[in-house]
């Protein structure tokens, strides 16, 4: 396969080089012939979230390019985790990190391609630590690095104050040995990671460079942060888990669908692989329809598609027309139900009870204040349950009425909606 010349300009347009090593280097490399890269993905969580997601996409988009992905799941480094903004991570135990390992490289594995010319490769810094002594860890790998350059990382002196373990200020020494042996055992060249990771992405390629007297480049991607600032992942809250059970396909599509108008370009950019003529039309258009929400609706399509599949975007579509759009919700699945539901408000009837009518049951959803309000909003047209308009206030479901067996929808007026789950 070869290679294409344009990449690095792709990744810059697309804002994915927060930082790199030398960017004529970098370049050049990428021109003259195929590259070995690698990504990490440490297993300290049971599902990959919204920031590896920049990171899968954009091996997925070096491979597309021509060249060689190295995918690697950090059975060993996810023991320990790398320094965070607050606090000493959580150590997990060896079972739970083995399981959580084989899940993310589940969730990897779709994304890329493992036959061809440039076939993707996984691997674990796990087969290369398990058996390594301290001594030789120590004299091999420690030597490279003086201290004082470690804790000039930024994650580090923000830390020093109110502690950091030695085990976490080592993780940098772990992750350049990583680099190092792939480089050593596969030739790669590359790594790239988050732009929180810059520390650790420089060392490996110095790590090279003072063990090997070899040559190797870097890049981060930067954090994709919310319009206030605030980052998304799965230590600071709001996880966007790619996991479709900790997050189902419905929930996952209303994200993106429900992104800011100030950020969805930039997220059409880094998350989707619409050419840049396109992203420019749909930025132009939204700028002067943003009300129409267009670019928010191909983005949740788009990235809905590329996680769960064309079927799940398909099916968080006609959940949203039938919830929001009064069409037919009795088709819906009872996990859809539940993510759309979830988010709306949910009450819990015990199995076997006698449902309550129509106005009590508003008023247990809060959708009403009391049964006078909710005997009013009958009264007036504005109650349905199952997107069915009800017009006695006294009304009781019949249990044929329940939606897989467990479910009913409630909604006054055109978007204020709950469920009743029974069961």
């Amino acid at each position: 396969m070869s290679v294409d010349p344009t990449l690095l300009d792709d990744l810059e347009w697309r804002g994915l080089l927060a930082e790199s090593t030398d960017r004529d280097a970098l370049r050049a490399a990428l021109t003259e012939g195929s590259v070995r890269f690698y990504v990490g993905f440490d297993p300290t969580a049971p599902s990959l979230h919204m920031g590896n997601l920049v990171q899968i996409l954009t091996a997925m988009r070096l491979q597309r390019g021509g060249h060689t992905p190295f995918a690697l799941v950090g059975g060993a480094t996810g023991m320990i985790g790398d320094p965070r903004d607050s606090g000493e991570r959580t150590l997990n135990s060896l079972d739970t990190v083995q399981e959580w390992t084989a899940r993310v490289r589940g969730q990897i594995e779709p994304f890329l391609s493992f036959e061809g010319e440039n076939a993707a490769t996984m691997v674990n810094n796990f087969d290369w630590t398990e058996g390594l002594s301290v001594i030789d860890f120590l004299r091999d790998i420690g030597k490279h690095f003086p201290v004082n350059r470690m804790l000039a990382r930024e994650t580090v002196r923000r830390r020093l104050e109110s502690g950091i373990s030695y085990t976490e200020f080592s993780y940098v020494l772990l992750q350049s040995m990583d680099f190092l042996t792939l480089h050593r055992q596969h030739g790669v060249t590359l790594q790239f990671g988050g732009s929180d990771q810059w520390g650790n992405l420089t060392g490996g390629v110095e790590l090279i460079r003072r063990a090997e007297g070899g040559s190797a480049h870097a890049f981060a991607t930067p954090l994709i942060t919310k319009a206030d600032g605030t980052k998304y992942g799965k230590t600071e809250g709001g996880a966007l888990w790619l996991d479709p059970v900790l997050m189902p396909p419905y929930a996952f599509h209303q994200f993106w669908l429900n992104v800011e108008d100030e950020k969805v370009v930039e997220l059409l950019r880094v998350f989707t692989f619409l050419p840049r003529a396109e992203i420019e039309a749909l930025e132009q258009r939204h700028t002067e329809k943003p009300f129409l929400r267009e670019a928010q609706k191909v983005l949740a399509d788009e990235v809905t598609t590329l996680v769960h599949g064309a079927a799940e975007t398909a099916s968080a579509k006609a959940a949203a027309e039938a919830l929001f759009g009064g069409g037919d919700v009795t088709s819906l699945s009872a996990a859809t139900l539940e993510a759309a539901l979830g988010e709306a408000g949910t009450v819990e009837l015990d199995s076997g009870t006698a449902l309550p009518d129509v106005s009590e049951l508003l008023v247990l959803t809060g959708l009403a204040k009391s049964r006078s309000e909710a005997r009013r909003t009958v009264t007036e047209g504005g109650a349905y349950v199952n997107n069915v308009r009800i017009e006695d206030p006294a009304h009781v479901p019949a249990a044929s009425d329940l939606i897989a067996s467990s479910w009913l929808v409630l909604r006054r007026g055109k978007k204020r909606f709950a469920g009743v789950r029974v069961g």
